[in-house]
């Protein structure tokens, strides 16, 4: 049974308002973030010599990292990649690993400093306490993250956790996520999904110095209106995000669908 209380973690914590872009399609998305991602990134080389960036999967960063990997003027050797959540029992050679998809889409393609990878073919708890340790001593200068269907941020499902400091959990995933996996075609049946995954804790992600959600697709509208028109609670996992100072939201019209019409009207144009 979902949560269904309002979150307040502490009286100084205050709503903002989330900066919203609205594109035209997932192409014109992806390349908005990609552009601004990367002038973080250029910002944070010049300012501290170093970058640290945390990188999703799913088909809403197809668009983000095309474009990211080919930005301009990134000096990569000086960027470490964080991981943001895998399944747990799936090896780097299966279809639907994000391991695999991060090292086919985006490591392959950048000379990093170095990429910590969430093994899901390894022991969960070790991994968790491994890449934890590594992401609790790091300045995370920007996240790239998504919305499920579900209104999940990572593998948080409703009702997530906004408590834990824990950086990372291991989390059970909710029959939605794991329908949204089949509908994607990440795999075949409901019954081969994984029923666990690691996943980057809802605190960790608000660490980021800034954070880029992007959400192409009808499937995301429903996820969206919450995200942006009903309560910050566990059961809108991504509603959290409305609590962080540094969050663009950008999504396309077909996101963008179930959207009131007044909100609609006052979103940015990419």
């Amino acid at each position: 049974m979902l949560a269904t209380f309002v979150y307040d973690r502490q009286s100084s914590d205050t709503d903002t308002t989330m900066r919203t872009i609205l594109t035209a399609n997932p192409g014109e998305m992806g390349s908005w973030v990609a552009k601004h991602a990367a002038s973080d990134l250029r910002q944070a080389i010049s300012d501290r010599g170093s970058a640290n960036i945390v990188v999703a999967t799913g088909a809403s960063q197809f668009e983000v990292l095309k474009h990211l990997v080919a930005a301009p003027d990134i000096d990569w050797s000086k960027v470490t990649g964080f991981h943001l959540d895998e399944y747990v029992g799936i090896s780097r050679d299966h279809g639907a690993s994000f391991c695999g998809y991060l090292k086919e889409r985006f490591v392959d393609h950048v000379d990093l400093a170095q990429f910590h990878y969430l093994r899901g073919d390894a022991d969960p708890q070790a991994v968790i306490r491994e890449i934890g340790d590594l992401v609790k001593t790091s300045q995370i200068d920007l996240a790239l993250v998504g919305i499920g269907e579900n209104g999940h941020l990572a593998f948080n499902d409703p009702p997530a956790d906004f408590e834990t400091e824990e950086p990372y959990l291991v989390v059970e995933l909710d029959e939605p996520c794991r329908m949204q996996q089949v509908g994607e075609g990440w795999f075949e049946s409901l019954e081969v999904v994984p029923t666990h995954a690691i996943s980057m804790s809802v605190q960790q992600i608000l660490k980021a110095a800034k954070i880029y959600c992007s959400v192409p697709d009808e499937r995301k509208a429903a996820a969206v209106r919450a995200t942006l028109e009903d309560e910050i609670t566990p059961a809108i996992p991504a509603s959290i995000l409305r609590k962080h100072a540094d969050t663009t939201l950008v999504i396309d019209q077909a996101a963008a669908s179930k959207l009131d019409d007044a909100l609609k009207s006052r979103l940015e144009s990419a």
